[in-house]
C-alpha cells in the first residue's frame, strides 16, 4: 500500500494520496475548476493542478468565494457609469453576506437590479464538499462578482487574499479593505494605500473602502486606487451618512468614481449618497438585515435611481425666509 502523506490543509493536519494537487482537489469532491490552491505560500495556476505533485509536509489553501446585485428602463437606463473601463446601469452594489440562504441572496440581488455583488473568498468546507457555493445562485458569467478582502487587518493579509482571488475567479477589478480594529471596523489608510500601491502594480484594479478623508481619497487614486469608496458611518450600523461636508469634496476632487461604502441603514440614506454627487452605493447590511430584504432591495434601487435624478436635476437653492409658490399680487 502507498504510504499516505502529511499535509496541512485549510489549517488541519490530514493525510493525502501521492498524485497531484488536482488528484487531492478532486478526492475531496470538489471542482478544480471553481477554487484556487495556494501551496507554501505560492498560487497554484489553476492550468497546472495536475501537474503539480503533492509534496510530504505540503501547507495548502483551497479557497472559493462566499456570500459576504437589471437596469431601469427609459433615460435611467442611459444614464450608465464606468469603472477602469466597464459600464455598467445600475449604481447599486450590493453585498452577498447575512443573508438566510443562498435563495435569499440571489433573490434579493435581482429585486436590487444590481449588476455587480461583493464576495468574500473563504476555505472551502472539505468536510462538506458537496455545500452549496455562491456560485450556484449568481451566475458569475451575468453579474460581476466584486472579490473583497473583508475581515483583512493586514495590508499583507489583503494581497494575499485577492491573489487567492484572481486565481479562483479570474477578476483584476476587487474591492480592498484593510481594517485597523475590529470594534469600529475602521479603515487603517496606512496598511490601506501600502496593499493598493501592490496591487495596482500587479495588475489589480483596487476599488478601495476607506475613510471619509478628502485627502486620504486622493492619496489613494495616487496610488492606483480605480474607485474610492468612503464610509458614510461604521460597517453594519445602518447610522446612514455622518459626515455631507467630507463626502462632498471627496466627490469634487475625485477623478475616479465616487461610491459611499457602509452605514446606510434605509432608502432615504441611499438616495442622499445619490444627491451629493457619488457614482453609486453599496450595501449588505441594509437589505439583509431588514424585516422583508426583497422589499428593502426594491426600495434601494428606487432610492438609488431616485437620487441620481434629483443630483442631475439640480436643487433649488435654500433660503433663509419663505418664498410664496403662488403670487401675492392680484388677492381677492
Amino acid at each position: 500500500m502507498t504510504a499516505q502523506l502529511a499535509i496541512t490543509l485549510n489549517g488541519e493536519p490530514r493525510r493525502a494520496a501521492p498524485g497531484s494537487i488536482a488528484d487531492l482537489v478532486r478526492s475531496l469532491e470538489l471542482d478544480p475548476a471553481k477554487v484556487a490552491v495556494e501551496r507554501n505560500g505560492e498560487i497554484v495556476p489553476r492550468s497546472t493542478l495536475s501537474a503539480v505533485p503533492l509534496g510530504e509536509g505540503d501547507v495548502l489553501e483551497i479557497v472559493h468565494f462566499v456570500g459576504g446585485g437589471q437596469g431601469a428602463a427609459g433615460e435611467s437606463a442611459r444614464d450608465t457609469w464606468t469603472v477602469a473601463g466597464r459600464t455598467f446601469r445600475s449604481r447599486l452594489i450590493v453585498g452577498t453576506g447575512k443573508y438566510k440562504d443562498f435563495e435569499q441572496n440571489a433573490a434579493a440581488v435581482e429585486a436590487s437590479g444590481a449588476e455587480i455583488v461583493t464576495v468574500a473568498v473563504r476555505r472551502v468546507n472539505v468536510s462538506d464538499p458537496k455545500a452549496p457555493m455562491l456560485t450556484d445562485y449568481i451566475d458569475p458569467k451575468k453579474i460581476t462578482y466584486l472579490p473583497n478582502t473583508a475581515g483583512c487587518f493586514t495590508a499583507e493579509d489583503a494581497i494575499r487574499t485577492l491573489r487567492l482571488a484572481r486565481e479562483a475567479g479570474g477578476w483584476d477589478l476587487v474591492k480592498l479593505e484593510v481594517l485597523g480594529e475590529a470594534r469600529t471596523l475602521y479603515p487603517n489608510m496606512v496598511e490601506t494605500i501600502r496593499a493598493c500601491e501592490v496591487l495596482a502594480k500587479e495588475g489589480f484594479l483596487p476599488m478601495v473602502y476607506c475613510t471619509d478623508d478628502p485627502i486620504a481619497a486622493k492619496q489613494l487614486e495616487d496610488a492606483g486606487a480605480v474607485a474610492v469608496m468612503p464610509l458614510g458611518a461604521p460597517i453594519g450600523s445602518g447610522l446612514g451618512i455622518q459626515n455631507r461636508v467630507t463626502i462632498r469634496l471627496i466627490v469634487e476632487g475625485a477623478s475616479v468614481p465616487v461610491l459611499v461604502d457602509a452605514g446606510v441603514g434605509t432608502a432615504s440614506d441611499a438616495a442622499v449618497a445619490m444627491e451629493l454627487g457619488c457614482d453609486g452605493v453599496l450595501m449588505n447590511t441594509a437589505i439583509a438585515e431588514a424585516k422583508d430584504p426583497l422589499r428593502m432591495a426594491r426600495a434601494m434601487k428606487l432610492a438609488v435611481e431616485a437620487g441620481r435624478e434629483a443630483y442631475l436635476a439640480g436643487r433649488m437653492a435654500t433660503r433663509k425666509y419663505a418664498d410664496p409658490s403662488s403670487p401675492l399680487a392680484g388677492l381677492i
